[in-house]
């Protein structure tokens, strides 16, 4: 979220307004006066400081995973933002082929469905109502909240924050003057911090930020990583190295598309230009058009895109090119460490 620095001045006092009510909400919570409902399975909450872009719902896969090999048999509760019939409840069963519509889900959870068909997800705006059901429809042994720091009115056992490392989280402004929804020291109220890009900047200084707020967080390490690529006309899935050099037009929709077309330098495509849409944009007839004349513009013989993208393409959406989708990872730099804490603070639980 970029701010002028003509406008900065006149957002500050909103932002500290807004900080405020944050800060004064936070303290309802942690004092009692405002209740927290738990659910009957223990729930690990996924969240961020900042307005997307920090790799949550990549985290919220990765710890689905765990908890599955672990025998825990976790539902993902998500609100699903920009989805027609925002306050109806969508529950997604388990299935090895099902398919989302992504208009009634949203597109983070209509990926996180395709990408974790085992695992089944709640889109609910009442996260609580939506465990509810999980655990009454589903049977589920824990639960794994999306974008839930923020989100008080649940009870967790463990929150886990995403920071990425390439955004200046310490010397961030709050909304709407900045990028932040709550300040660097509501990191206390977490149990784990995973660092995320950390192949791309040094962790150093941000990890002496958060242990000079507070020392309790373990702090975790992780790099993004470019598992294959999609072809999104067929669903080929072929190794990332097959289209290195390949001249290419990058395009997303993202909460900090700034990262992903970093992330595709770093892996070493040639980007010879780079196109970015609003955050959870869906596409048109005209967003084709306008990318054909780009790449056409820029002698682009490809595209690159995020698999959260597709989930915002129109049926039959076509463009001159191959299009292809990048499957992305969080990978753990100590992934025995951070399961085993992970685990420590729910065994016993479910």
């Amino acid at each position: 979220m970029r701010r002028s620095a003509f406008a900065a001045p006149f957002l500050a006092p909103i932002a500290a307004g807004y900080e405020g009510a944050v800060l004064a909400r936070n303290a309802l919570y942690r004092t009692g006066l405002l209740k927290r409902r738990r659910l009957g399975r223990p729930v690990i909450s996924v969240g961020n400081l900042s307005v997307g872009g920090s790799g949550k719902t990549p985290l919220v896969a990765l710890l689905a995973r765990l908890l599955l090999a672990n025998g825990l048999k976790p539902a993902i509760l998500t609100r699903g933002y920009w989805r027609k019939g925002g306050r109806s409840l969508v529950a997604i069963a388990p299935q090895m082929t099902r398919c989302v519509e992504p208009r009634a889900t949203g597109d983070e959870p209509a990926w996180l469905a395709a990408t974790l068909p085992e695992v089944p997800l709640v889109v609910c705006a009442n996260r609580f109502r939506g465990g509810q059901f999980a655990e009454r429809e589903f049977a589920v042994g824990s639960h794994v909240l999306d974008d839930g720091f923020q989100h008080l009115q649940l009870a967790r056992d463990v929150d886990v924050v995403a920071l990425d490392v390439t955004q200046n989280v310490p010397g961030a402004a709050m909304l709407p003057a900045g990028r932040l929804r709550e300040p660097l020291r509501a990191l206390a109220r977490a149990q784990l911090v995973v660092l995320t890009r950390t192949e791309l900047a040094d962790a150093a200084e941000l990890e002496q930020a958060i242990s000079r707020i507070h020392p309790t967080p373990q702090v975790f390490r992780s790099r993004v990583k470019i598992a294959s690529l999609v072809n999104v006309a067929s669903g080929q899935r072929i190794a990332p190295g097959t289209l290195a050099g390949v001249p290419a037009l990058a395009f997303c929709g993202i909460g900090n598309p700034q990262a992903f077309f970093t992330d595709l330098e770093h892996w070493r495509f040639r980007i010879a230009r780079s196109v970015a849409f609003p955050d959870h944009h869906v596409y048109s007839a005209a967003d084709a058009l306008l990318l054909s004349r780009r790449a056409g513009e820029c002698h682009a013989e490809i595209l690159l895109t995020t698999e959260k993208d597709v989930m915002n393409l129109p049926e039959g959406w076509k463009v001159p090119l191959e299009a292809f989708a990048c499957a992305i990872e969080i990978e753990m730099l100590e992934p025995g460490a951070f399961e085993n804490a992970v685990l420590a603070r729910i065994r016993g639980l479910a």
